[in-house]
């Protein structure tokens, strides 16, 4: 039976490429970008992308009314994070001097240190499987994707660690909690591993 999957499309994402490459992968289902919350919180799939500043993007989510389903779906149905996707889930960024993020899950979002290397991190890198996952079925450990970006998390709860890249210093790029799966990384932008990774979040029970 067909299902839905919702996008959250609130002008701060790679929204197209997303749905792409999940009609790619799950061509029978519905897959449809959205900033309306009745849409949302009625799908049975949520995607929650994002690209950009972390500030601009809570300040769009405020603007689409979005901040509260966003929670809720985030704690009731499949829902997987993207980029700063994964970034939002968490409760502080240091960008700007300061801005407060969902809360869903703890810890802050950094900048990466000062070092010889080029910020931001572009381009294609290892992910290591720290636990096991239904979302890493089928994709080898240290299964190259590719990330953009500056910052990164540092989560107070290491139990919700799922995968971690190296650039410069070894960080969280995956994270996953009961219905919850969130990535650094691009998927739909990461050829065969990261369209398996959207097949099973597709198929994840």
């Amino acid at each position: 039976m067909p299902q839905s999957i919702a996008i959250v499309d609130y002008g701060m994402g790679n929204v197209r490429s997303v749905q792409k490459a999940l009609a790619h992968v799950a061509p029978n289902d519905n897959i449809f970008l959205t900033d309306n919350a009745d849409l949302i919180r009625s799908a049975d799939r949520v995607v929650f992308p994002g690209q950009g500043a972390i500030g601009a993007c809570m300040q769009a989510l405020n603007a689409h009314n979005l901040v509260e389903v966003i929670k809720q779906s985030a704690l009731e149905k499949p829902f997987l994070g993207i980029c700063l996707g994964l970034q939002l889930l968490f409760d502080h960024s240091q960008e700007n001097g300061g801005v407060e993020g969902l809360s869903i899950l703890p810890g802050n979002v950094v900048h990466f240190p000062k070092s010889a290397l080029k910020i931001p991190h572009m381009g294609w890198n290892t992910v290591k499987q720290t636990s096991e996952h239904p979302l890493w079925h089928n994709i080898d450990d240290n299964a190259r994707f590719y990330s953009v970006h500056s910052y990164f998390v540092e989560t107070l709860d290491t139990d919700v660690i799922t995968g971690s890249s190296s650039y410069g210093i070894d960080f969280t790029c995956a994270v996953a909690k009961d219905n919850l799966f969130a990535v650094q990384f691009h998927p739909e932008k990461s050829q065969h591993d990261g369209l398996q990774l959207l097949e099973n979040f597709v198929n994840w029970a």
